[in-house]
């Protein structure tokens, strides 16, 4: 390279290192990660090196840090807090060892080791035991006296314990921040709008440096002590008994500083660390070695910005800088839309990494992160990788802000996210590949459709087969089909499950043609064994040879649950914050699948306890055209809903035009507004019909008229009130009036079941109970009417007679159910 070349590297490397000093130190805002940091200093000092002649005062090789900012008074560090020297590969520490032997004439020498500490180098100066003057180290000759801010942190002494100590002591070392700590502090900010700290090293740099001490005190910061600076008396004559001294004194200190000789001893102290460096309770970026004794030191002595008897010795980066190709979404099992980014490979902690989460929306947002964007990705342990922050500077031109999709990128189905809440789902729950798993477990469940006999790992097989792509096509399944994933269950090899088919099949083909064993396209076509049979085989199974009870316990399993009532039938679809209780309450309102699975959402509000946020959930279900489909399928393949009846009387209260607006939630439209519409307009219609100043005729302010007309305006929520009207008219004509209706015997009454009982199951007492019109409530208060008690009853029984609540024994109850045909 030419000289002028170089000399113009030379000048952008500083002024680049410049700048990031200047960002770290003053504003508190690093732009680039440590890593690239040290590359960048690194080949300045490579550079310098080949061309001394270039060196200049002012470089940043020759300094430590940053000028202080002059928020706050400086300090001149009567000896330099001078930095270390890093070295980054196993040679440069046998070369940094051998220096030592060889300048000493010492084999094998002893060194005082540590962990390196990420985060702020500071020095506490003590006279006469007693704290008085804290400061950061700034430049190294010259730092910030931020001696209120210190004092805030209880981990250091205010008064040195004991005694013995010099008349003037200054103390260096580290303050830090936890990361348990950091981790709560960041998630409290997010529950309260606040800003969060991009990482711990830059959450204690800047509650460090803030102005003032009060919101240094609400940080979560501690420190450890490292090393001592002016001293004015007596101190053992080794660093690691100085260290011992500085905790008798009230210093913390790391446990795991350790004692180590020669070059091997430190390598083994480094791997020591980096195997237990995701477990510790701090980051830590390296581990540092210092020739233990004093005098050892003093003869080694120093270089321009680092001394030759210490060294730090880095681990591989857990933040780097890589450039942003594409963000993608990933769907979860249970729908949850989680963004994350493809990037140009890059090296983090040791592994190359391609992928980063971006952990929700709201994230995406936060950080600005688009296409292109170079960003700052950190990896810390087993945690999968996170992009932390954006580099601005060095975005293309017309980037645009990145937006959640629409749709799902599995399935096709929408994409809804609750108010208040920072994930996306998708709602094809029953169709969408990603959460296919999860819902045939779910359906399968005892309190769902209750499918004894299949468990999870079958499921694996089934689904990962395509055996089974739906809940429905469980109704489908054959002792073959089980069979088949059975084999693949108790296989542990592709060898293995050949064996085992020939022991237990009487003939295996391959498109038709009769094989022994896996040919080599066959075995390539597999891919993993696990996951699917190649296509094309098939088994004919000879039963006299295989154990199929358990299969056919399945299958008959399978084939009773097709009898099931409409409550468990609507908990079994997964349906998005429909629960027992829920599923139990439309089944009891509505009582038919049929009315149910084609309502606009704002009619489920009729329900108690039903709100907007799960009338939403289920409406956003049923408008999916796949989930309609599978419902249609588990219908045709003969789930029958046994227990079908007409909606419940009670519904007919809220079926007016009034409460649908209500329901509705359109904006400013409340009670009295609704009441006023529906007096001055005799349907829905009219009500799409009417212009602006007509609801204002019917008693609306002018600015909730306006509301309600751009309102109506949007296409699809004029759709959804005449939908819903449409659907309340419906409701209406099939509704049965109370006195039309039987009203069960229990009718308005709360009961509560505790204890055991001898002849049914707690479950089967409490739907005869609520057959019978009663709700079962899990909790004795002033308002039951009766408590049922069975063998050993507790606390209920105790809370029941201090009330004076009716109790029933199991004799009573089987009394009362049979008198009432239940």
């Amino acid at each position: 390279m030419p000289k002028t070349d170089i000399a113009t590297r030379i000048a952008e490397l500083r002024c680049q290192l410049d700048d990031a000093n200047y960002r770290y130190h003053v504003l508190d805002d690093p732009a680039i990660p440590d890593a690239e940091y040290d590359r960048m200093l690194r080949e300045l000092d490579e550079l310098e090196a080949a061309h001394p002649e270039l060196v200049t005062p002012d470089s940043p090789t020759q300094r430590v840090g940053a000028t202080p900012g002059g928020a706050f008074a400086e300090v001149r560090h009567s000896i330099p807090m001078l930095s270390l020297g890093n070295a980054f590969s196993d040679e440069e520490i046998v070369d940094f060892e051998r220096r030592i032997e060889q300048k000493l004439g010492r084999k094998r020498p002893r060194f005082s080791v540590e962990p390196k500490l990420d985060g702020l180098a500071i020095s506490l100066r003590y006279e006469h035991g007693r704290f008085v003057r804290g400061a950061t180290r700034g430049d190294g000759a010259t730092g910030e006296d931020v001696t209120a801010n210190l004092r805030t942190i209880k981990a250091i002494p205010l008064q040195l314990r004991g005694n013995g100590w010099p008349e003037v002591l200054e103390v260096r070392g580290e303050v830090y921040m936890p990361l348990a700590d950091f981790r709560r502090y960041n998630e409290q900010a997010l529950a309260h709008g606040g800003k969060v700290l991009a990482n711990p090293r830059n959450g204690a740099a800047g509650s460090l440096r803030q102005l003032d001490p009060r919101i240094t005190a609400k940080r979560p910061l501690a420190f450890y002590a490292y090393a001592v600076g002016e001293v004015d008396g007596d101190l053992p004559d080794t660093h690691s008994e100085t260290l011992k001294r500085l905790r008798d004194w009230g210093f913390p200190v790391s446990t795991e500083t350790s004692v180590v000789a020669g070059a091997d001893g430190l390598l083994g102290y480094y791997r020591e660390i980096g195997a237990k460096r995701d477990k510790l309770p701090f980051d830590i970026d390296g581990v540092v070695y210092k020739l233990d004794d004093y005098e050892g030191q003093a003869e080694m002595g120093f270089v321009s910005r680092a001394p030759r008897w210490a060294i730090a010795h880095k681990f591989p980066a857990q933040e780097q800088m890589t450039v942003v190709e594409s963000i993608e979404v990933n769907v979860g099992r249970t729908g949850a839309v989680t963004p994350w980014v493809l990037m140009q490979p890059v090296q983090v902690g040791g592994v190359t990494v391609t992928r980063a989460t971006l952990h929700n929306a709201d994230q995406v947002a936060r950080l600005d992160v688009r296409n292109g964007d170079t960003v700052i990705v950190r990896r810390a342990g087993d945690v999968i990788p996170e992009v932390v922050r954006v580099v601005p500077d060095l975005r293309p031109p017309g980037t645009k802000p990145w937006a959640m999709p629409s749709h799902c990128p599995v399935c096709g189905s929408e994409l809804v996210r609750e108010e208040g809440e920072a994930v996306w789902r998708c709602s094809g729950e029953l169709t969408c590949a990603a959460q296919r798993k999860e819902a045939i477990g779910h359906f399968a469940s005892r309190r769902a459709m209750d499918i004894d006999g299949l468990g999870e790992r079958l499921i694996e097989i089934l689904s990962d087969s395509d055996s089974i792509r739906n809940v429905a096509d469980l109704y489908s399944l054959t002792l073959d089909d089980l069979l088949t994933a059975k084999a693949l269950l108790d296989s542990e090899s592709v060898e293995g499950f050949v064996e085992l088919l020939g022991k237990s099949a009487s003939e295996l083909t391959y498109k038709g043609e009769a094989v022994k064993e896996f040919s080599p396209a066959a075995r390539a076509s597999l891919g993993d064994w696990k996951q699917r049979l190649p296509e094309g085989y098939g088994v004919a199974w000879n039963r006299a040879k295989v154990a199929t009870k358990w299969a056919e316990n399945l299958i008959e399993a399978i084939d009773r649950s097709r009898s099931t009532t409409l409550e468990r039938f609507l908990y079994a679809l997964g349906i998005q914050h429909v629960g027992e209780s829920t599923a139990k309450a439309l089944a009891t309102w509505f009582g038919d699948i049929e009315l149910v699975r084609h309502l606009p959402w704002p009619l489920f509000k009729r329900v108690p306890d039903v709100g907007g946020e799960v009338a939403r959930s289920i409406g956003h279900f049923l408008d999916q055209p796949g989930n309609q489909q599978v419902i249609d399928d588990l219908l045709a393949r003969g789930v029958t809903i046994t227990d079908t009846h007409a909606p419940s009387p009670k519904l007919l209260d809220g079926l007016t035009l009034a409460m649908l607006l209500q329901d509705l939630e359109i904006p400013k439209v409340t009670k009295v507004r609704a009441e006023q519409l529906a007096s001055a307009f005799p349907s829905a219609e009219a009500l799409l019909d009417a212009p602006e100043h007509n609801f204002v005729t019917a008693g609306l302010p002018p600015d909730t008229a306006r509301t309600l007309a751009g309102w109506l305006e949007d296409e699809h929520q004029a759709k959804l009130l005449g939908d819903s009207a449409v659907a309340l008219s419906r409701l209406l004509a099939i509704t049965p009036t109370a006195t039309s209706a039987a009203q069960g015997p229990l009718e308005g009454q709360i009961a509560v079941l505790t204890g055991t009982l001898a002849t049914m199951g707690r479950d089967d007492a409490k739907a005869k109970l609520e057959a019978l019109g009663a709700k079962v409530a899990g909790s004795v208060s002033k308002k039951t009417s009766f408590v049922v008690a069975g063998e050993s009853a507790g606390s209920k029984l105790d809370k029941a007679q201090e009330l004076g609540v009716e109790i029933w024994d199991e004799a009573r109850l089987l009394e009362f159910l049979g008198t009432h045909g239940a």
